[in-house]
């Protein structure tokens, strides 16, 4: 009944997003037929507690189920529908009235190159403690096809920029830094470009005893290192040829090392940004903008050394109007809906699969 009504009106879809910098989960709401976007619905976003972060990061390179993955899966669980009756309360929306729920899950490991990739996060559980269907494990198909399963968000991002002046690149900043290229005839190539805020996070957690460098304050009261710079944008990640994808623990803050706390985060930080400029190297046209979102879009130290380091115009999601915190969970919505009409979530030239690839597994209440 759902499938066909799809292809008939827009469902209104919420969207939850739990992503590697592992902060929390990201509700939104949005109506799309998995095409266009018909309108956007509030969003939320709910920390995790102390305790559930230490016990997702104690699954965190898991290639088996074990007590740890076990706990961690019940935790994420547990936590993403907390977050959505929150978000109903708060929000004045009765979970009655959401047609589908798409629930990107945990992932606490991803090595694609053996065709191997993990999101925990119970879907069946979560749809009977919602009352509402639950699309997940949106990436598995894919990986197991011998694509990268990563990034996901290019198909929402083409949909967001159907009306702006392309060739641009979309970069979402998360743990990792991904990016979306769209071409003036609505041609996309998407790959993850490198660190994204995940180094940055975990020397501030090392080095200055702080979750992350809010605002980039740290950063920008530091010193960048050139020559650590210079010899981290020569790692054969960059030059390797696009699709290709990251494991959040692929780059770390140790080529930071032996450096101040302020010169480490504004290395780092310089480094990211380097990353991103090395990925217009891949890019089949040049871009007009460089459009950033994910938690990256908040910190004015990385917009800069981004604006630096590429020599081009660069806007957060914000400025577009966009809301830059929930588009991630827009997307796994939007992403929701093409998985229950059948349409292709991701592409060869997004994530290197075979072919353009379906994917989900669906629960019901």
């Amino acid at each position: 009944m759902l499938t066909q009504l799809a292809t008939e009106r827009p469902l209104r879809t919420l969207g939850l997003m739990s992503g590697t910098s592992v902060d929390g989960v990201d509700v939104a709401l949005i109506e799309t037929d998995g095409e266009r976007i018909a309108s956007y619905g509030p969003s939320l976003t709910v920390p995790y507690a102390d305790e559930v972060r230490r016990t997702i990061r104690a699954a965190f390179g898991a290639e088996q189920v074990s007590e740890a993955t076990r706990a961690a899966e019940r935790a994420v669980t547990e936590a993403h529908a907390d977050a959505v009756r929150r978000w109903s309360s708060e929000q004045g929306v009765p979970l009655s009235t959401v047609d589908l729920v798409g629930f990107h899950g945990q992932t606490i490991t991803h090595r694609p190159e053996r065709r191997f990739t993990w999101q925990i996060g119970d879907g069946a559980a979560l749809a009977r403690a919602l009352g509402v269907r639950v699309i997940n494990e949106l990436r598995i198909a894919d990986v197991a096809a011998g694509g990268q399963g990563a990034p996901l968000v290019p198909a929402y991002h083409a949909a967001l920029v159907r009306d702006l002046p392309r060739p641009l690149a979309v970069v979402n900043i998360g743990g990792v830094a991904n990016v979306t290229w769209v071409g003036a005839d609505g041609a996309l190539l998407a790959f993850d470009t490198g660190p994204g805020n995940g180094p940055i996070d975990d020397w501030c957690a090392r080095r200055a005893g702080q979750r992350y460098d809010k605002d980039g304050a740290l950063a920008a009261s530091g010193k960048v290192d050139r020559a650590r710079l210079e010899r981290f944008g020569e790692h054969r990640y960059f030059a390797r040829t696009p699709p290709k994808s990251l494991d959040r623990g692929d780059f770390n803050d140790a080529w930071a090392e032996g450096l101040s706390a302020a010169d480490g985060a504004a290395t780092l930080t310089r480094g990211t940004a380097r990353a991103i400029a090395l990925a217009a190297r891949h890019f089949p046209a040049p871009v007009l903008q460089w459009v950033v979102c994910g938690g990256g879009a908040r910190n004015p130290t990385l917009l800069s050394a981004i604006a630096e380091e590429t020599h081009g115009k660069v806007v957060t999601a914000a400025d577009l109007g966009w809301d830059g915190d929930a588009l991630e969970a827009q997307a796994f919505a939007f992403l929701a809906v093409r998985s229950l009409r059948g349409l292709p979530l991701t592409y060869p030239t997004t994530t290197g699969a075979p072919r353009p690839m379906t994917g989900g597994r669906l629960s019901e209440p």
